[in-house]
């Protein structure tokens, strides 16, 4: 099999609640996503997303994605979509690190893997291990009592999981925390969330007025590995690494050094499922907890988190994020679904939805 073509087309998603807002003042309405097709001379076409959350989040933005997909395409031509090694070697040729610009290519490829032999991602990426699992949704930054009464709207909606954005005056940020604990329930987890939006002696003062609260998880205290790992002496709080961990060298460095408890594994920050599975592997044997989710995007980049999270064994399986309910936008009929605050795979070969060409018009480009 030869790749014969690669599109790539553009369009924008917007948050469902309006504004998502982070530390450091960072808000986001509506991001660009991209998205890659990958056909082949057998006439398999295999699809991938990668939606960046916005430009100061990682380093990497939508513009910067489109401009090395220019580079990186021609290379592919005449590629073979099942040889996954070559097809990552063969990027990696053409342009040094912008993993997050070849992910969609690598998830378009594992799409085409699984139309070509009839079985799921999830089977490809080692055997479906769970058909159901507990998603979360992130809480934007926001008053204590703003935040609050987010959780109480999702958690009528059935979600138990709650990733509050904080990284701010660390005494408003444990207000903010203290009174989402006080509203939920035993069944509930809250995950405060600074997005190292703390500097050294603002995260030790914030874990100390975090400490005696139950059922907190801290992510991402500070920006560097090196002040998270001080944070993570001075505090029995489960530490769960996000942004620092981009490969396998800086997951074996949060694990050792920063005593990491969990990890989030976002596809497109490690380049695509092919090393996003060898994380989850690593993760599985290290004992560290996963929650499975990308940067942001629509119906793919859901779809490719649906099926690797099916892949992870249960008890490693922290929480999974649906972004596809995060956004109004939708180009493959809002699959795959969530229910009552659980999510699933679709069910069918590759990545188990359909896309619907038309909802992205013309591509910016094609390489032939």
């Amino acid at each position: 099999m030869q790749i014969t073509q690669i599109e790539v087309f553009g369009y924008d998603l917007h948050y469902v609640h309006g504004d998502y807002v982070m530390s450091g003042g960072r808000v986001v309405r509506a991001l660009p996503s991209t998205v890659v097709k990958v056909t082949t001379d057998q006439g398999i076409a295999g699809w991938g997303e990668v939606c960046p959350l916005g430009q100061t989040y990682l380093p990497g933005f939508a513009g910067g994605a489109r401009a090395a997909l220019r580079e990186l395409a021609p290379a592919l031509i005449g590629a073979d979509p099942l040889n996954l090694a070559m097809i990552n070697e063969r990027m990696d040729g053409v342009l040094r690190g912008h993993a997050y610009a070849k992910s969609p290519v690598d998830v378009a490829c594992w799409d085409i893997m699984g139309k070509a032999t009839g079985q799921p991602v999830a089977a490809l990426l080692g055997g479906q291990r769970q058909d159901k699992y507990p998603l979360y949704v992130a809480v934007p930054l926001g008053s204590a009592e703003e935040m609050a009464a987010y959780v109480q709207a999702r958690r009528s909606e059935g979600i138990h999981r709650f990733q509050l954005k904080i990284g701010g005056t660390p005494q408003l940020d444990a207000a903010r925390v203290r009174l989402v604990v006080e509203i939920t329930e035993e069944d509930d987890v809250v995950i405060a969330d600074a997005n190292g939006g703390w500097r050294l002696q603002d995260a030790i003062v914030a874990v100390r007025l975090l400490e005696p609260l139950p059922r907190v998880y801290l992510e991402q205290p500070c920006p560097t590995l090196e002040e998270c790992v001080t944070v993570r002496r001075v505090t029995t709080l489960p530490m769960i690494y996000d942004e620092i961990v981009t490969d396998v060298p800086s997951l074996l460095v949060a694990v050792q050094r920063g005593g990491a408890g969990g990890i989030n594994l976002k596809i497109s920050r490690v380049g695509g499922l092919t090393k996003a599975r060898l994380i989850r592997d690593l993760c599985e044997a290290l004992g560290v907890s996963l929650t499975i989710e990308d940067t942001w995007g629509g119906d793919l980049v859901t779809a490719a988190v649906s099926h690797l999270a099916a892949s992870v064994r249960p008890e490693a399986l922290f929480t999974v994020s649906f972004m596809n309910d995060w956004t109004k936008e939708h180009i493959a009929g809002y699959q795959p679904r969530s229910r009552d605050g659980w999510g699933g795979p679709a069910q069918g070969p590759g990545l188990s939805v359909e896309v619907d060409a038309q909802a992205l018009g013309e591509p910016l480009f094609v390489a032939r």
